[in-house]
């Protein structure tokens, strides 16, 4: 890694580890407990900033296969693995965040909800995305098969993101851009956007170096 490199990771590590100390802070400390639900709606301070970094990573996936395709670039191909690994993991924790939250406010774990089935959709064809990538017995052909999927599977995204506009569901509506949520709340959410987005930039960083330095290692084997 280069020096640019390196400076450009030690301040996004910085910057990321002051955001979450930060987000830690007001979630626990600063933010007023909500009167209804009472100390899990704190769960709605980790549960939306990951639902947004997954369709922010599954966006970056869709453009940099989009890019890969047309030009067979490998750098693309990389940032588009590298993200969708990132997004895989964070749309786990939304899946598992929102059944923790659902069952406090709904008294069910699960249920066929059109936005959490949209997402369960979602979780489903990018985790085929990975297998692809994975058990491709051809590089090039399984980064093509991927690329493909990558951009037909964001057709999804912004079903998952309008779901609760396009129909009658049980999931609340996003109420950041709906003015109802206080001052201290919507601080606080945003101020948790922002450590996860970092956190985002940092660990899809990190992975496509280590697909880098794995791709250098086997091209010098095979000399």
């Amino acid at each position: 890694m280069n020096g640019k490199g390196a400076l450009r990771d030690n301040v996004l590590l910085g910057l990321g580890l002051v955001l979450m100390i930060a987000a830690l802070y007001l979630i626990f400390i600063y933010v007023p407990t909500e009167k209804n639900m009472g100390v899990v709606q704190r769960i709605f301070y980790f549960h939306v900033p990951l639902a947004w970094v997954s369709l922010l990573a599954f966006l970056l996936v869709f453009i940099f296969s989009v890019l890969y395709l047309r030009k067979r670039a490998m750098k693309w191909d990389v940032l588009a693995h590298a993200s969708a690994e990132v997004g895989v993991m964070f749309i786990t924790l939304v899946l598992i965040t929102g059944t923790v939250w659902a069952k406090s406010a709904w008294g069910i774990w699960w249920t066929w909800d059109a936005r959490l089935t949209a997402t369960l959709v979602l979780w489903l064809t990018y985790l085929a995305y990975l297998l692809i990538r994975n058990y491709a017995t051809d590089q090039t052909q399984g980064a093509r098969f991927a690329a493909v999927l990558g951009i037909v599977g964001f057709i999804d995204v912004p079903i998952v993101a309008l779901a609760v506009n396009l129909w009658r569901t049980q999931h609340p509506p996003a109420l950041i851009f709906e003015g109802g949520i206080t001052s201290p709340m919507l601080f606080t959410i945003l101020v948790s956007i922002a450590a996860f987005t970092v956190l985002y930039i940092l660990m899809v960083i990190q992975s496509a170096a280590m697909k880098n330095m794995e791709a250098e290692v086997k091209r010098l084997k095979d000399i």
